[in-house]
């Protein structure tokens, strides 16, 4: 009964946010009048046509994957696959988990392609923000999908090898691992993967480097490296972020930040992600991330345990990869709110921090129109939307709280 309840609840919640989503696409809604102060009509209807776009491309792409996992656990192919994955396999049980886990992720790799490649290169194109080659795109495309091969397989391998030796306790084997995976990518990701898919140099700019120090002394904060990265090579778009570990801190700035942003811009994207680290934002994201994992595993072992179905001698079939794979689709979708509120709160943070670094709210309401402006933000955004999907504050928002925390 309890398992019923928890497969419905998954079902109807991602049936209840997929109808809001795609209704709060195609009706309009009233735009913020606050926003009308910092943007004209023309500009906040071009960003609201680019994101409805992109949100329409995350929905369908959601109902692809989740029907062709409902089609495997229904289908007759799945058992064929394992069949012919043990057989391979020569009845080895780690070897025949891969096998079968491979073709599912040629599957959905396959079925979400034409998705991936128009979101990712032809939309990107059609609006203006994109200056990547095709050759450009294929080569990223085929570099993350190697390396997401061979770390999801390690990850599938583990998984299994702890859900037979460890029966009733896999799921915390599980979680703990999944918690020392998330520090992986909070601190080290950037600094270790990133580099195979951009070039990083030391910013040579004297007056940009006498800005990060004065800041980052400002901030308690020592930064090792300030570098530039090419980003120009495949968006318009600009960002910065901050990486490392321990007393080791580099800041990243998109070559695009330093060449069409003012002094004052750059040096209010700089305070806000000084102010991400003088809070432990990374920190504090990656503890509410191995709770919300220790939930997510805990819960799966429920879904898992007594399934005649899945139990296999002396460890799950490999066909309860595709289970798994449905539960956390279906889990990270419905969870997608609690994981950007507490996001959204630490923007709003990060910017106030920002302000009291730089001394200039204003630097940072015209940075974040410029930002608004390059990456075709949706400046306004339907309430539901902003509460569901984003990350961040809408501009609007944003720009309204750093007013009223500077008056």
């Amino acid at each position: 009964m309890l398992k019923r309840m928890i497969w419905a609840a998954l079902v109807v919640l991602s049936l209840l946010f997929v109808a809001a989503l795609v209704y709060y696409i195609l009706v309009p809604t009233k735009v913020d009048p606050a926003a009308l102060k910092y943007f004209s009509e023309k500009q906040i209807q071009l960003g609201r046509d680019y994101q409805d776009i992109n949100r329409l491309l995350l929905v369908i792409g959601f109902i692809i994957k989740v029907l062709v996992l409902v089609w495997l656990l229904v289908g007759a192919a799945t058992e064929r696959w394992e069949c012919w994955a043990l057989k391979v396999s020569g009845g080895n049980y780690i070897v025949s988990v891969l096998v079968f886990f491979v073709m599912i992720w040629l599957l959905l790799r396959l079925v979400n392609l034409p998705l991936s490649l128009y979101a990712g290169y032809y939309l990107q194109h059609h609006w203006g923000v994109s200056t990547q080659t095709l050759a450009g795109w294929w080569g990223d495309y085929v570099k993350g999908a190697v390396l997401d091969l061979i770390l999801s397989g390690a990850g599938v391998a583990l998984l299994f090898l702890a859900m037979k030796r460890w029966p009733g306790g896999w799921w915390l084997a599980a979680a703990l691992f999944s918690a020392a995976w998330l520090v992986v990518q909070g601190y080290l990701w950037p600094a270790v993967v990133a580099p195979l898919f951009n070039r990083f140099e030391p910013v040579q700019d004297a007056e940009i480097i006498t800005m990060v120090d004065r800041l980052g002394k400002k901030a308690g904060l020592n930064v090792s490296e300030i570098l530039v990265m090419d980003a120009s090579k495949r968006t318009t778009k600009a960002n910065a972020y901050f990486a490392g570990i321990g007393n080791t801190k580099r800041i990243v700035l998109y070559d695009n930040l330093l060449h069409n942003y003012s002094r004052e811009e750059i040096e209010a994207v700089v305070a806000h992600e000084m102010a991400h680290w003088k809070h432990k934002h990374i920190a504090k994201g990656i503890a509410f991330g191995s709770l919300g994992g220790f939930f997510a595993w805990f819960l799966l072992c429920l879904l898992l345990k007594n399934v005649p179905v899945l139990a296999g001698q002396g460890g799950y079939v490999p066909r309860a990869w595709v289970v798994i794979l449905l539960f956390f689709v279906l889990f990270s979708f419905v969870t997608h709110p609690v994981q950007n509120g507490i996001s959204r709160n630490m923007e709003y943070q990060a910017d106030r921090t920002a302000v009291q670094l730089t001394e200039n709210p204003e630097g940072s309401i015209k940075l974040l129109v410029s930002l608004a402006r390059d990456n075709l933000a949706d400046v306004s955004p339907p309430a539901f939307v902003e509460w569901f999907l984003y990350s961040h504050p809408s501009i609007s928002k944003r720009l309204q709280a750093i007013k009223a925390f500077t008056e």
